[in-house]
């Protein structure tokens, strides 16, 4: 709200005024005095409030309602308020009166004055309730003692007879539509007409018109209508005042998630303005302001609990789409194939699409990003995800390539973190990328720059351009567990393949053979003697462990972790003629978490007294843990096509229960 604002007074003549309540209004009385005047005196009606400064005594005094004097000095100030809206215009009064040596009154000056409250309300303290003048409405702040209101990104769609989702529309077609928007109040009070000459206007910034929506609901004889007041096209608002006592709603939507040109912050004001004659332009003579932060999109960590499942149905994956329905069924989510006639061949469910939601006190719903790949799942979130309470939100390069590192497979989440006392609540972001010295594949910056902006889930860049496919979901993944560290991180580690190997040979099971069942095309006989006599594989396994062990040394400083928090999972790797790296075998970091249900890549290892000695390790590993672990044929589905299951399917989860308001970033 803003404070003070000056009036100038003449002697001889009596002005007219509003007085919006909680504001002062400054007369110099030294300046509007007649000649040979030394000295004033001030009546006014019980409705106003009047103070004397005097310039160089520091002192403020309150004017009786009359009979005091003062002397009429250079810098002597009167101030106004009102603490009461006026019934009738012009129902409240001042006067000053100018006094010659000896006492005789020489002339007189005069406000006829209006008291009107004017407030533009929001949810400042975010408890779900627009109160009246929060004084801390105009600003935002981030923690739990923070404060500032929120809006959310309409990118759902609640109608199936619009195009897109309802940010894109100008329109409400239900009331659906409203309870995802943030409820803004205009509360105005005064006489039943404002005086000839004012008006109040709603605007927003031009910066702010592709950021921000704002509809008001109107209520003729046959029925609500929802007009769209403010956004785009729409700069300013002409309120009608209706007298009284009123409240005037109005619902506010967000158009976009912040990025690199939006850091999320929106202000919307409402102005009085007033004009000395007809054509005249306006001028503001009282301005209030709200500020309103959009909400972010939120990833969520394989420790949150599924809910959905999601795989493409294709025509060689009917036997893994039966046990992964399987896997689903015992962890009690749900399974959702996606068919051909929207797949259209493409089985990459996890390299389309990232799921994670958006949060505001009133309101919570999931939001898919879509990633720039655009192969054949390219209509798939807007043709069978996007809907009521289910949002969409896409970024697309103008200029740059796409590469494989574009794709979602290369987006992980970590969970909540504490690194160096800084606390990480929802986890940071990880992102695939290219070496530091080196001019390789990077995610494409506009997808990055999402990230980044969202704030609440620092990303942390990572070494994945080794990799054929390129993703950071091939060497680490997360899993929950029930001890206080609530989860571990899982690495896939060709040193503890090798040093599994070299205890089965030094046990004489040297001869014990790989790939048995296994459907892929290499169906030459493979031993644990001949991969650990295997020299250039040996080497090539080195370079892999190295570059694995980068990462480690990243993920250990940034995500604040110990040794003993990490979980090296077997796995072996062989370079390809370009030098990138590709599973040996089904690579079992690579798997789905179902809370405490795993669907890990069924990895072929060699048999031993009848078991999958590679299977065996892992189980020994995770399930002390709590965890169950489920090993899946992917080989003809998904590893022959370098991907695993984790590849092959997406999951939808529970957002987080803490509120990302509490960060602070």
């Amino acid at each position: 709200m803003s404070g003070d604002r000056t009036l100038r007074l003449q002697h001889g003549n009596r002005i007219e005024a509003l007085c919006v309540l909680g504001t002062r209004i400054s007369v110099d009385v030294y300046r509007a005095a007649p000649a040979g005047a030394v000295s004033f005196g001030v009546k006014h009606t019980e409705g106003v409030s009047v103070e004397v400064a005097c310039q160089g005594r520091g002192e403020v005094g309150s004017a009786p309602i009359s009979g005091t004097r003062w002397p009429l000095d250079e810098g002597t100030v009167l101030r106004f308020s009102m603490s009461r809206a006026s019934a009738e215009v012009n129902d409240n009064k001042v006067t000053v009166s100018f006094y010659a040596e000896g006492g005789q009154p020489i002339n007189q000056a005069g406000v006829f004055l209006t008291g009107i409250g004017i407030s533009l309300d929001v949810d400042a303290d975010r408890d779900g309730v627009v109160e009246k003048n929060n004084p801390n409405k105009a600003s935002w702040t981030w923690g739990p003692e923070g404060h500032g209101a929120i809006l959310l990104v309409s990118c759902d769609k609640e109608s199936p007879f619009t195009p897109a989702s309802d940010c894109d529309a100008e329109r409400v077609f239900s009331k659906e539509d409203l309870l995802d928007m943030s409820r803004m109040v205009l509360r105005t009070e005064g006489p039943q007409r404002l005086p000839r000459g004012y008006e109040i206007v709603l605007y927003i910034p031009v910066s702010d018109a592709d950021k921000v929506g704002v509809f008001h609901v109107q209520n003729p004889f046959f029925g609500q209508r929802y007009i769209h007041v403010l956004g785009r096209r729409k700069l300013y608002h002409t309120v009608q005042y209706t007298g009284g006592a009123a409240e005037l709603d109005f619902f506010v939507e967000g158009l976009r998630f912040p990025d690199e040109t939006f850091p999320g912050l929106v202000s919307i004001h409402v102005s009085l303005l007033e004009t000395l004659a007809e054509g005249i332009p306006h001028t503001p003579i009282f301005t209030d302001t709200v500020v309103f932060r959009v909400a972010p999109w939120i990833m969520t960590p394989n420790t949150l609990a599924p809910v959905n499942v999601f795989v493409c149905s294709v025509k060689d994956n009917y036997l893994f789409i039966k046990e992964i329905k399987n896997l689903v069924n015992k962890a009690g989510c749900e399974l959702k194939a996606c068919f051909g006639y929207i797949n259209r061949g493409d089985r990459w469910m996890q390299d389309e699409i990232e799921f994670g939601y958006t949060h505001a006190p009133h309101k919570s719903f999931p939001v898919v990003l879509d990633l720039p790949r655009d192969a054949g799942l390219e209509q798939f979130p807007i043709k069978e995800l996007l809907g009521p309470d289910f949002g969409y939100v896409s970024r697309e390069p103008l200029f740059e390539a796409i590469t494989s590192l574009d794709s979602f497979g290369n987006l992980e989440v970590s969970p909540p973190v504490i690194v160096a006392g800084k606390e990480y609540p929802l986890g940071r972001i990880l992102i695939g990328s290219s070496f530091p010295t080196s001019a390789g594949r990077r995610m494409t910056r506009v997808v990055r720059d999402f990230l980044y902006a969202q704030q609440v889930q620092a990303p942390v860049e990572l070494y994945s351009d080794w990799l054929s496919v390129g993703h950071v979901d091939e060497f680490v993944t997360f899993v929950p567990t029930s001890d206080t560290k609530r989860f571990r991180m899982l690495m896939a580690s060709p040193a503890a393949c090798y040093k599994l190997f070299r205890e089965k040979q030094k046990e004489g099971q040297g001869e014990a053979t790989m790939f048995k069942g296994y459907s892929g095309a290499d169906t030459k006989r493979v031993t644990i003697n001949k991969v650990l006599s295997n020299d250039t594989l040996v080497q090539q396994n080195q370079y892999v462990q190295r570059c694995v062990d980068w990462n480690r040394d990243i993920l250990k400083k940034e995500l604040g972790l110990m040794e003993e928090d990490i979980v090296d999972l077997p796995a072996l790797f062989k370079l390809d003629k370009q030098g990138k790296a590709v599973p040996y075998f089904p690579n079992m970091v690579t798997m789905i978490v179902l809370a405490k249900d795993l669907g890990i890549p069924k990895p072929f290892g060699p048999v031993v007294g009848g078991e999958c000695c590679l299977e065996q390790r892992t189980r020994s590993l995770l399930e002390p843990l709590g965890l169950r672990c489920y090993f899946l044929e992917d080989v003809a589905s998904y590893h022959g096509r370098l991907g695993e299951v984790r590849c092959g399917t997406n999951v939808q989860r529970q957002p987080f229960a803490f509120k990302w308001w509490h960060v602070t970033p």
